[in-house]
């Protein structure tokens, strides 16, 4: 749907706020600026001497971009709260690396997860896959993430001060690349604290001040059941197996069973703060608080606008849901709060196209230009290629963002695109048999389903494709199937590259009992522990009871919350007992020593 002009709904007095947190955005650039200039270690990961608190504190805000509050109440008013299970479920895989992999990460000593290719295999497919990935991650992946973290400013934008989409690109690009140059990564975790802090106030104020004009949580719940056109089932925190369509009990035990997988290991931003920790306690403590906060936290303020959403602006067909939240913000906030409230969203965006922008030039200038282009030059010159990077990716970002029309549909396609190494990426930190041929074979079958529908309109073009099986192909690929679809892609590329793996060499040894000394990995290297008898791994078995407790933990604490917000008093209290009693026992085992073999 375009986005058509709208009428300015601010005033001057929330024009100061704005403008105001702009100008101490580039303060704390222009501040780190010179120690970010050091060497691309500073520049990347913050000298790795950051406190568990702050690295994880950076990882909520980098993941509560602007496009998160438009996203949560949009999939509120489309379907119901139960629709959040997509990212919900990625808790289960959270507390994996929370209890398996962020000591691992640490221990790894790497700049990037891409420098983790090499470090675990060897040969010429494992420089081609590192080179690939660093663009295949740094460009492809992130710019659809800038684009879609754009495209929700832009609707903020459209709302609230009637600018047409190219104006909003425009000024977002200059205001994210600016700072971010200027600062390194100290600069995106200093500025992601005070993001952080604003975006969160920005949005309880508005979940509190809709709350408080309604009447309540019962007085919401009341007025939204007596909406016409709005079906009881949007207060569903799961899908009623007895209301509730077929398809959409099978998307949700996908995502309960097998989604959240692919999320285990961690990757991308989230590593590059736990490589940024001091010790690796402190990444463990940092994955775990970001657990807490991600789930326990924020999702509630923007599910209550996005539930009262549906009182004020009745349901339509052809409505673009994401406006909601803009919407309610007009509506509800006096002069001043607004600009509170743009503000923070404002924030909001810039803590994540940072961490974007730096995260992407660490994978094509440590993992590409360092490794394959130029070897040794100084740490000054890397710096600056650090900076002629983000450039490049702020402009194709901008271009993702124009294309773009729907966030939920880009949070999607990128869900079903890497679905298909979701297990492979686990598998190779624990299993010495795995090779890069192995995730070559993952990755690249994942590539060929997930845009399965291209391939076939090209031989369809061709007339290779007969008409009856295009429909087919039509209706597997329809928007509402992407669950159906990430689940054939797990299954047919797991089975693809298991083959593989035992179709092909492994790693050779002298490299692989290199890794296993540097890492120690528990898990399935038998044949290599065998030759490094002074080596103590970690066993596996102890992180389940905190992963168990964990899940239960923040799940308890999630349902626990929104019960008291949909005024379930008693049942929200009870789940908050159990969050109590979980966490007690999760932060134990997060806290201590990893046992050993």
């Amino acid at each position: 749907m375009p986005i058509l002009a709208a009428e300015m709904q601010l005033d001057s007095v929330d024009w100061v706020f704005i403008v105001g947190y702009c100008v101490v955005a580039f303060g704390i650039g222009i501040y780190f600026s010179k120690r970010a200039s050091k060497n691309i270690s500073e520049f990347f990961v913050a000298g790795r001497s950051l406190p568990w608190w702050l690295a994880g504190t950076s990882i909520v805000a980098t993941t509560f971009a602007a496009d998160t509050p438009l996203v949560v109440s949009g999939f509120v008013r489309s379907k119901g709260i139960y629709e959040n299970w997509f990212w919900w479920n990625a808790l289960m895989g959270g507390m994996l690396c929370v209890f398996f992999y962020a000591r691992l990460w640490r221990r790894a000593g790497i700049l990037t997860d891409m420098e983790f290719i090499e470090l675990r295999y060897q040969g010429r497919p494992a420089s081609a896959l590192r080179g690939f990935m660093a663009v295949y991650g740094g460009v492809l992946q992130n710019c659809i993430v800038m684009g879609w973290v754009m495209l929700a400013m832009v609707k903020i934008c459209h709302v609230m001060l009637g600018w047409p989409k190219v104006t909003s690109i425009a000024v977002l690009v200059i205001l994210a690349l600016g700072y971010t140059i200027l600062s390194g990564f100290w600069g995106v975790v200093m500025t992601d604290l005070i993001q952080f802090i604003m975006a969160m106030t920005g949005s309880i104020t508005l979940a509190g001040i809709v709350l408080w004009k309604m009447g309540g949580p019962a007085g919401m719940v009341e007025a939204v059941a007596a909406t016409p056109g709005v079906d009881l089932k949007v207060f569903d925190i799961v899908p009623d197996w007895e209301t509730a369509g077929k398809l959409a009990l099978i998307t949700f035990v996908i995502q309960v069973t097998v989604q959240w997988w692919g999320g285990g290991q961690g990757g991308g931003y989230v590593v590059q703060r736990l490589f940024s920790t001091r010790t690796e306690k402190d990444s463990v403590l940092a994955m775990l608080w970001f657990n807490f906060a991600h789930y326990v936290l924020r999702p509630w303020p923007w599910i209550i606008v996005g539930l009262a959403s549906l009182a004020y602006f009745h349901p339509t067909p052809n409505e673009d849901p994401e406006l909601g939240y803009p919407k309610m913000m007009a509506q509800f906030l006096p002069v001043g709060l607004r600009g509170l409230m743009v503000a923070s969203l404002l924030a909001a965006f810039m803590s994540t196209t940072d961490t974007q922008l730096n995260w992407g030039s660490s994978y094509l200038v440590n993992d590409l230009y360092k490794r394959f282009i130029r070897r040794n030059a100084s740490a000054r010159h890397y710096v600056n290629a650090s900076r002629v990077a983000m450039v490049l990716l702020t402009g194709l970002g901008a271009l993702a963002a124009w294309k773009m029309e729907s966030i939920k549909g880009a949070w999607i396609y990128l869900a079903v695109l890497m679905s298909g190494a979701a297990f492979v990426g686990l598998a190779r930190w624990f299993w010495w048999r795995v090779n890069p041929w192995s995730e070559i074979t993952a990755l690249g079958g994942s590539f060929i389903i997930a845009n399965g529908l291209h391939w076939a309109e090209l031989l369809s073009a061709a007339g290779l494709v007969s008409e009856p099986a295009m429909a087919q192909v039509r209706w597997f690929y329809e928007k509402d199937l992407w669950a159906v679809r990430l689940l054939v892609i797990i299954v047919v590329c797991t089975i693809l590259w298991v083959i593989v793996t035992f179709l092909t060499s492994p790693v050779p040894t002298e490299h692989l009992k290199r890794f296993y000394r540097r890492v120690r990995p528990g898990g399935w290297w038998h044949p290599i522990a065998e030759k490094c008898p002074d080596v103590s791994p970690d066993t596996l078995v102890g992180g389940w009871s905190g992963w168990f407790a964990g899940v239960i933990c923040v799940y308890a604490g999630l349902f626990g919350i929104g019960y008291l917000c949909l005024a379930r008093t008693i049942a929200g209290l009870a789940c908050l007992a159990v969050a109590v009693v979980a966490g007690w026992f999760m932060v134990s085992r997060a806290s201590a020593e990893p046992p050993r073999a």
